[in-house]
C-alpha cells in the first residue's frame, strides 16, 4: 500500500545542535507505524516538523490525500495541516478540562454553522447540530466512552483522558492521527485497552503514527517500527526485527 506520509532528508537544528539529521520515514496508509527511541533522540521534534510547529532547515514532508494527490506540506502552519486531515494528540492531553466528554467532541467538529451569526439566526443549523451529536456518540462508543458522555473531562482516568483525545481527533475528521505517548502514565491494563481501541479504529481505515517508549506493550499492536537515536533513524522494519537489531538494543534497550 502507498504511503500516506513521507519525510525525506529532514534536518532540524537549534543553534549548533542538530536535533534531526536527515530523517527519512514512510507511514503506510491503513497501518499503525511506531517511532521509538530514548529521550532526546528526536521523536517529538520530528512530529513537530510534520505538524508544522517547526520548519526544517532542509528536507520535505509529503502528504498523500485519499485521491492519490501528493502535497508538499513542509513548513505549512499547524492549522492548515490540521485542515487537510493530520491531527495529533499530546503526551499531556490537551482537552477542555471543565467541559463534558460530549462537549469536548462537539467543540472540535468542523463546519458548525451554528457558530456563525447569520446561520445561527436563521436556525438552519439545528439539524446539523443533531447530526454532529449522533456522530459524536458513535465515536464515543468506538472508544468506549459513551457511558461517560456527560462527565467533565477532569474526572476521567488517565487512560480515559487519552481516549478522549483520540475521540476528538476522529471528530475533527482525521485521516492520519499522530499519537504522542498515548499510554504515558496509564496503568498496564488500561494501556492495553488504549492500544486495542487504536487497532479497532485502524481497521476502520484510519492511519496512525505513534510515538511510545513502552515498547513492551506497543510492539504487540503495531505494523512497522522506526527506531531513532541522536536525530537519525538507526533501524526500521517489523517489530520483531527492530527489537532484535543490535543497534537498537545498544541505544534503547541497553545492550
Amino acid at each position: 500500500m502507498a504511503p500516506i506520509l513521507t519525510t525525506e532528508g529532514i534536518v532540524k537544528q537549534f543553534g549548533a545542535f542538530r536535533a534531526l539529521d536527515g530523517v527519512d520515514v514512510k507511514v503506510e496508509r491503513g497501518k499503525v507505524t511506531l517511532i521509538i527511541g530514548p529521550n532526546g533522540s528526536g521523536k517529538t521534534t520530528l512530529v513537530n516538523v510534520i505538524t508544522g510547529v517547526y520548519k526544517p532547515e532542509s528536507g520535505k514532508v509529503v502528504y498523500v490525500k485519499a485521491d492519490g494527490k501528493a502535497i508538499n506540506i513542509t513548513g505549512w502552519p499547524p492549522h492548515k495541516i490540521f485542515e487537510i486531515g493530520i491531527v495529533r494528540t499530546f503526551q499531556i492531553p490537551q482537552v477542555f478540562q471543565k467541559l463534558t466528554v460530549l462537549e469536548n467532541l462537539m467543540a472540535v467538529a468542523r463546519g458548525q454553522r451554528g457558530e456563525a451569526v447569520i446561520s445561527a439566526l436563521l436556525k438552519n443549523w439545528v439539524k446539523e447540530e443533531e447530526e454532529l451529536a449522533k456522530k459524536a456518540f458513535r465515536i464515543l462508543r468506538s472508544v468506549k466512552l459513551d457511558n461517560k458522555w456527560d462527565t467533565p473531562a477532569y474526572l476521567l482516568s488517565a487512560g480515559e483522558m487519552k481516549l478522549l483525545e483520540l475521540a476528538r481527533a476522529l471528530m475533527a475528521g482525521a485521516d492520519l492521527i499522530i499519537l504522542d505517548e498515548p499510554i504515558a502514565g496509564v496503568p498496564v491494563d488500561q494501556a492495553h485497552e488504549v492500544f486495542k481501541i487504536v487497532r479497532e479504529i485502524n481497521q476502520q481505515g484510519i492511519t496512525f503514527l505513534v510515538i511510545e517508549h513502552r515498547i513492551d506493550i506497543a510492539f504487540k499492536y503495531v505494523d512497522y517500527v522506526y527506531a531513532m537515536a541522536s536525530g537519525r533513524i538507526i533501524a526500521h522494519g517489523l517489530p520483531e526485527q527492530v527489537a532484535n537489531d543490535p543497534k537498537v538494543r545498544e541505544v534503547y534497550i541497553g545492550g
